[in-house]
């Protein structure tokens, strides 16, 4: 084994989340690299780009809906801030997200969400079926009220991430573009990483962001081994024909046969579709069933979208951890901080991530607002008891 290289930040993981951590070392002085075979790919390729802290709301996750809503909050500095570092457009729209219900079920669900919502201090806003259509007119007769929620944007996550590669190319960021196979621990310490050619990759702290792959980087001690999981999510993309356009003005969202489904509509004529959650390990087939589904319930909520061109499916995994909330920050052996396990809210999280991961790297703690997501909340058993 020859080592090759010394930084003082080593991010395991070239996603979203590990280009974010990187950008923000470099920009502290750290001398940072990343190891990854493909940088810039991971989820963000399949992703939608919904910033949606309000419509996402999930019962029993109040203290995510925090951490959710400071992330949106920035991401207007964040993404003037990425724009004038790269010259890149980022997608960025802040054209809100119409959720909507078709029956009598979902439209008593949406009226739980609201009650939620308001309880929590959201703001939205309770349209009938008639107000829903004439924000939308595309939308189906039969939809029978939805939420209007303005604060809830979206990003192109794919613009997002070839963004970011330039920032931290730009930064001085430097690209190992191989597998991280190991885990160097020296006198109970991270040290860095062995690649998959043998390379030796020495850092004075190493970040674990590969996302769903977080777990199965070698020689994690058993007691910081990640509590992460693979999510599949399947997605597809349509293209809008001028003749068409405007298709949709804003985000929309429904829940169809206690399905969830969205449609994010882009400047560009994108449309996307998605997303079916799956809990089956490591698979990323595209699937008939799959498409079908997806193209099946957003036909109930937008019937013109059957004229439209399919242009691109796809498959990723989403990192899920046993509370659906990321994992940040120093991880219990010394040198080794994670930023993993974002599930749903990846993109929406960026800014907020990136702030806090250099703050730890630079402090060794975190700020208070992602005190509740440090790795070290989850017992010894609940880290060793995750499925392969």
């Amino acid at each position: 084994m020859s080592s090759t290289s010394t930084s003082d930040v080593l991010v395991v993981g070239g996603g979203i989340i590990g280009l974010v951590t990187a950008w923000r070392a470099a920009q502290r002085g750290f001398a940072t690299s990343v190891v990854d075979p493909e940088p810039g790919g991971g989820a963000a390729q399949v992703a939608a780009g919904m910033l949606a802290a309000v419509t996402e709301l999930h019962y029993g996750e109040q203290t995510l809906l925090a951490l959710n809503l400071e992330s949106a909050r920035r991401y207007p500095d964040f993404v003037a801030e990425l724009t004038g570092a790269t010259g890149r457009d980022l997608g960025y729209r802040r054209c809100g997200t119409l959720a909507v219900a078709l029956d009598a079920d979902d439209r008593a669900h949406l009226r739980e969400l609201h009650a939620l919502q308001q309880r929590s201090g959201l703001a939205s806003e309770w349209l009938s079926g008639r107000e829903c259509r004439r924000l939308e007119p595309m939308l189906a007769p039969g939809v029978r009220g939805g939420l209007r929620v303005d604060a809830d944007h979206q990003i192109d996550p794919r613009r997002l991430v070839g963004a970011l590669m330039t920032a931290c190319e730009r930064a001085g960021v430097v690209f190992h573009r191989q597998w991280a196979e190991r885990l160097t621990v020296v006198r109970e310490r991270a040290a860095g990483v062995t690649t998959a050619d043998g390379t030796g990759l020495a850092a004075g702290q190493v970040v674990l962001a590969a996302g769903s792959l977080s777990g199965r980087l070698g020689g994690l001690p058993r007691e910081v081994l990640p509590p992460v999981r693979p999510v599949k999510g399947q997605v597809l993309r349509l293209t809008v024909p001028k003749r068409y356009a405007p298709f949709l003005s804003r985000t929309v969202r429904a829940v169809v046969r206690g399905s969830q489904v969205y449609l994010v509509p882009r400047e560009s004529g994108e449309l996307v579709v998605g997303a079916t959650s799956e809990e089956l390990g490591w698979d990323t087939t595209v699937t008939a069933g799959g498409v079908y589904e997806l193209l099946r319930d957003a036909h109930e909520l937008v019937p013109g979208i059957t004229e439209l061109p399919l242009t691109e499916t796809r498959a990723g995994l989403r990192p899920g951890s046993p509370d659906n909330a990321p994992l940040l920050g120093p991880a219990q052996l010394d040198g080794l901080l994670l930023a993993t396990g974002h599930y749903r809210n990846g993109v929406l999280l960026t800014p907020v991530t990136g702030d806090v991961m250099a703050h730890a790297l630079t402090t060794g703690e975190l700020p208070d607002e992602a005190r509740p997501f440090t790795p070290r909340r989850f017992t010894a058993a609940e880290l060793t008891e995750q499925p392969a």
